[in-house]
């Protein structure tokens, strides 16, 4: 290799490697003599590199911490994942860090291929955190495909089904992509019905970008988040809980989503009060899979649906 900025960023790409490498094997990879090795060795530390070599018969080099900052050499994936994260954090109100990711962001997107910006914009531009907590499993092929429509704008067709099992063809403009943790969202306006919809991605299936160009409207609550939030409410109602737990609030919590808080009521005992927009079936089941003993006070319709649980259970093991 006789290109020597080629043969530099090469050795700097080994050297990045957590690990000691021979001056022989150095010299092996790159096709050189050891002589040329450490005279790269030294342009590197002339270039703010701190290079460490150790003595023996056969010398090594590492890349160890120095009292700077160099420039790193990251592959693609490597480059698409820091700038995901670096984004997440300029999107997010944390003291000292917002600021600097959208710095960090900015520098490292200057130098970003088109290839990888794209990679980058349909991963995080097309999607936003709501909340945590856990959900239905959505192939990534199908997230790829809604993300892309929404960043590029494009009308898009998909079949959907409700939650009574209906099946509809849908023609939408995609708007957004939001995660709330246990699941993901399209929002979307839809051109058959002429209003904006929600749509569980985990019910869509065969999404397809129609190519057609067109002009994002606005929202009517103005802010994704809270359009989906207030849709779920709507469509979904509200349940006031009350439910008793024979184990410690810690143990519990530990087992439920954030937004699912038990208060202690003693040593072994706790008890979770307040109103949610979850479905019943969705609170049965993960009760269900808590393993601790629990009771249901409220509501209604909460303890019939983990009646006819039980009863499916019993009746499949006989």
């Amino acid at each position: 290799m006789t290109d020597t900025p080629a043969r530099l960023l090469n050795l700097l790409s080994l050297l990045q490697t957590p690990r000691e490498w021979p001056g022989s094997e150095l010299a092996d990879r790159l096709s050189v003599s050891p002589r040329t090795i450490r005279r790269d060795i030294d342009r590197l530390r002339d270039l703010g590199y701190p290079v460490e070599a150790t003595r023996g018969a056969v010398g090594g080099y590492r890349l160890v911490a120095g009292t700077a900052m160099p420039p790193l050499l990251l592959d693609d994936e490597e480059a698409v994942a820091i700038a995901v994260g670096l984004r997440a954090g300029a999107g997010h109100a944390i003291e000292g860090v917002d600021e600097a990711s959208v710095r960090a962001l900015a520098k490292l997107e200057q130098v970003l291929p088109a290839r990888l910006r794209h990679r980058v914009s349909t991963l995080q531009n097309a999607t936003i955190p709501l909340t945590r907590g856990d959900g239905a499993t959505v192939a990534p092929s199908t997230l790829t495909a809604l993300a892309g429509a929404v960043t590029g704008r494009e009308r898009l067709r998909f079949s959907y089904r409700a939650g009574d099992g209906a099946e509809t063809k849908r023609l939408v403009e995609p708007y957004r992509l939001v995660s709330t943790g246990r699941r993901w969202y399209l929002v979307a306006y839809d051109l058959g019905r002429e209003d904006w919809r929600t749509f569980r991605v985990d019910r869509v299936t065969d999404p397809l970008a129609t190519g057609a160009r067109f002009t994002p409207r606005e929202l009517p609550e103005g802010d994704e988040a809270a359009y989906l939030a207030r849709s779920m409410t709507r469509a979904q109602g509200e349940v006031d809980l009350d439910v008793e737990f024979g184990a410690p609030a810690d143990v519990v919590a530990g087992r439920l989503p954030a937004h699912l808080a038990p208060v202690a009521t003693g040593p072994e005992t706790c008890r979770l009060r307040g109103r949610v927009t979850d479905s019943v079936e969705w609170v049965a089941v993960r009760l269900a899979l808590l393993d601790v003993p629990f009771k249901v006070h409220a509501p209604t319709p909460l303890r019939t649906h983990l009646q006819s649980l039980a009863t499916r259970l019993t009746t499949a093991l006989a």
